[in-house]
């Protein structure tokens, strides 16, 4: 069996759409949906138990007890039943084939990272699925837990996703198995669409956190070979400072700027947070 993990806080209008495309898999291996909700106070678990309700696949848990998705992702694995476990997002859009995918995959690795679609939610039309993280740090390869799949007992064996790592700790993860010498390896069958935020605030902010995650993964990773990008760093600020006059523009690239700026800043914190220098 393999068990589909999703995490949920707060996953309204957007839950719904994943789950009806969750349930329209058509995969060979008998197959089940965890929905860990992470304490949401929108309708989110009574629309998940009413999906549950209607479609036996599909159970609904209580993961509030301690916040953050890796939690909420751990007490989904606690809760099912198979030894194959794929993750993916509440916001998102898994693709037809995904979870088919995600078990061929696994068949000849112990952790398999999965395809994006970055435009198709985003008005941009569909283009060529891609990986989002294969290579972080000039290290290991690693996906994303928005799209991943893994063998239940070298997750269990790492001890599962780091729950005080709210974010990066999917690339952790990666790292960690790979470390202990369990095959990683990329799903080019399973692609998920990607919903990202639009608006120049949210970009920044969410890039922002991602960039607080660096120098946590380059401070617990660096012994066992995790480098800095310094020259790329420094291509990247000397970019936004650039490109900065331009934001005003109706050709400014505002949402590029927005990412890269949240990204840097995010660094920049982090560095301080964890006494190194990660910029």
């Amino acid at each position: 069996m393999i068990s589909v993990i999703v995490p949920v806080l707060n996953g309204m209008p957007w839950l719904e759409q994943q789950l009806g495309a969750l349930v329209e898999q058509d995969c060979p291996e008998v197959w089940e949906v965890v929905i860990a909700d992470n304490g949401s106070t929108d309708e989110s678990p009574a629309v998940a138990r009413q999906w549950a309700d209607h479609h036996e696949r599909i159970r609904w848990i209580d993961a509030s007890t301690r916040t953050g998705a890796p939690a909420a992702r751990n007490a989904g694995v606690r809760e099912a039943q198979g030894g194959l476990l794929a993750f993916c997002d509440a916001d998102d859009v898994v693709g037809t084939g995904w979870l088919a995918a995600c078990v061929e995959a696994l068949a000849d690795c112990d952790v398999a990272a999965g395809m994006f679609d970055f435009g198709s939610l985003n008005g941009r039309g569909t283009g060529s699925p891609m990986p989002a993280a294969m290579q972080q740090f000039g290290f290991l390869p690693a996906g994303l837990s928005a799209n991943l799949a893994v063998r239940r007992e070298a997750f269990e064996a790492v001890g599962g996703f780091s729950e005080d790592l709210l974010i990066g700790e999917d690339i952790d993860l990666c790292w960690r198995m790979q470390l202990d010498g369990y095959r990683f390896a990329v799903a080019g069958g399973a692609v998920v669409s990607k919903r990202e935020p639009a608006g120049f605030n949210d970009v920044f902010r969410k890039a922002s956190a991602y960039g607080h995650c660096g120098p946590v993964l380059y401070r617990r990773h660096r012994l066992a070979g995790a480098r800095r990008d310094l020259a790329g760093a420094a291509k990247s600020w000397l970019w936004l400072l650039l490109q900065a006059p331009r934001l005003t523009t109706r050709t400014g690239p505002r949402t590029a700027w927005a990412r890269a700026a949240g990204m840097r800043t995010g660094r920049i914190a982090g560095s301080f947070k964890e006494r190194v220098f990660f910029p």
